[in-house]
């Protein structure tokens, strides 16, 4: 979401007939721990206007088993209202394996689109202006090859790169620490992920080189917990490019962040708010940033997730609709919602359709885009984000004191304290200590779920074969010398400790070098992680 304070602010009113003020505060003015929208320490928003200048971009992750499936799908989404779009990648993709290696057996395009090559990406994008919307990739070993792909696709399309606008996750540490689709070790990871940051920063001013995710909530940690280990991989990521010799105002306007959004409706509105106040002190006052767009948090977010039940799934509807509203509430800058069936498969059209409507629904059909910060003032909201803050910067301390995110997930500290807290979780939650309405409360009787069956999306196994085949038909077709030219360069270019890798990489997708054979030079410069068996 961009702001556009040059515009009027639009005037609203309730159903009723009263004015609604753009933003409201105490008589005696906002206290500085608040402060005014777009202002230090932006605690109600990173922006004067906020939704009054333009709501939330709008996405639904999408991605089929082949790029016809998931171009397809894109186009309706883009025809149903989506502002933007969120790719989903296999398995196999995001572990650096193409569609006819043995590893990638029974996974192409299971859980999103397999693309092996910059022909895949020309597919999935074919009638798509990439100078007209904004395109977020869930991908992080792989980053860096689908950053030079989507840049190859835009200049195919005749759109110059300063044009083109999204974001790759290429957040290595949290699969360390969380969710764990890594290829190579922590060391080398790291250098691709400031190799994207730096090239970003020079090359690709509209788009964000990384996306900092807080996948350690899926995997068990609390909000706290959540928002902590996230903050703290930014810190670790904002060190390594300041190593690298990068001034922190070159790169970090273009760092953003991804979180989760649960139905604790209060406590995420305060997470949200208190992380806001924790970066900005971080970028202004440790790193002495001086532009303030480097002091702006700015975070997207998922509704839904592990919150959601494959227990009466319509049930995931109220609860992606109360996350919205929550998302609305707290400010945030792009929004996905999960569809009812995810703990099934793929959404359906008609579930992909329904999750696009609750956000749609929440943003122009309530009031809350109708004003800033429209919680700001509660006695239990500010309580809550004042306590958010010292539990979010108590945890932070403790990591930076244990020597950082990076030796923290070296020594398995971060890994073992989710896997605890998840323990924890379950436990309660089977106790009926957390109540999940159709799966420990008001629980159905066996037998008397009258609902019809859940429709669910289903890969067509056909299609993994003619995805196997297609790459093999890429390989016997393409100017093979040209990449294996290509190729070499990046090999030599990995094996020499400095000098950034992604002008090499976009030679080889160029080449219509494939994720695998990428993939695999990488690996026989950097190796493979092996996980610690410590915890």
């Amino acid at each position: 979401m961009k702001e556009k304070a040059s515009k009027p602010l639009p005037e609203h009113k309730t159903r009723s007939g009263t004015p609604i003020r753009p933003i409201y505060e105490p008589a005696g003015g906002t206290p500085p721990s608040v402060g005014k929208p777009g202002e230090y320490p932006f605690t109600r928003g990173i922006y004067p206007s906020m939704y009054l200048g333009k709501v939330w971009t709008m996405r639904q992750y999408a991605g089929f088993g082949t790029p016809e499936e998931t171009n397809a799908r894109f186009q309706y989404l883009l025809s149903s209202g989506q502002t933007g779009l969120s790719v989903a990648l296999d398995l196999p993709t995001q572990l650096g394996f193409d569609s006819d290696a043995p590893e990638s057996f029974g996974e192409v395009g299971k859980v999103g689109v397999a693309i092996d090559s910059l022909a895949d990406m020309e597919t999935i994008f074919k009638g798509i202006p990439l100078d007209k919307v904004s395109t977020s990739f869930t991908i992080n070993g792989t980053a860096t090859i689908l950053l030079a792909m989507y840049e190859a696709v835009a200049a195919k399309q005749g759109v110059p790169r300063e044009r083109i606008a999204g974001t790759i996750q290429n957040d290595l540490l949290k699969e360390f620490g969380a969710r764990g689709a890594w290829i190579f070790p922590i060391a080398p990871s790291m250098r691709l992920v400031v190799d994207a940051i730096q090239y970003c920063a020079e090359k690709l001013p509209r788009f964000n080189p990384i996306s900092i995710a807080s996948h350690f909530r899926d995997a068990g940690a609390n909000p706290a917990e959540e928002a902590a280990y996230t903050l703290s991989d930014g810190v670790a990521y904002v060190k390594a490019c300041l190593a690298r010799g990068m001034p922190v105002d070159q790169f970090a306007p273009r760092l953003s962040f991804f979180f989760y959004t649960y139905v604790n409706f209060f406590e995420e509105i305060a997470k949200y708010r208190a992380m806001r106040r924790i970066w900005a002190r971080l970028l202004k006052e440790t790193f002495a940033a001086g532009n303030p767009d480097s002091w702006r948090l700015r975070i997207a977010c998922v509704c839904g997730g592990h919150s959601l039940t494959k227990a009466e799934p319509l049930n995931n509807i109220a609860r992606t609709t109360i996350e919205t509203m929550a998302v609305a509430c707290a400010g945030l800058q792009s929004v996905f919602t999960a569809a009812y069936d995810e703990a099934f498969a793929i959404p359906t059209e008609l579930a992909a359709r329904t999750a696009l409507r609750v956000q749609q629904i929440v943003a122009y059909e309530t009031d809350v885009a109708k004003t800033i910060d429209p919680l700001a003032g509660s006695y239990f909201v500010e309580a809550l984000t004042d306590d958010m803050e010292k539990a979010i910067t108590t945890i932070m301390d403790d990591i930076e004191a244990k020597g950082g995110m990076v030796r923290c997930l070296e020594d398995g500290y971060i890994q073992r304290r989710i896997a605890e807290r998840a323990f924890e979780y379950q436990r309660d939650l089977d106790a009926g200590k957390v109540p999940v309405v159709g799966v420990n409360v008001f629980k159905a009787e066996p037998g008397s779920n009258k609902d019809e069956p859940m429709p669910i999306h289903r890969v067509d196994e056909q299609a993994e074969r003619a995805k196997a085949e297609s790459v093999k038909q890429l390989r016997a077709t393409r100017d093979q010398p040209a990449t294996d030219r290509a190729l070499a360069k990046l090999e030599a270019a990995a094996r020499v400790d400095s000098g950034n890798l992604m002008p090499m990489i976009y030679e080889a997708v160029m080449a219509y070098a494939t994720v695998g054979e990428i993939s695999d030079r990488l690996k026989k410069v950097f190796g493979v992680y092996t996980p610690s068996t410590v915890f």
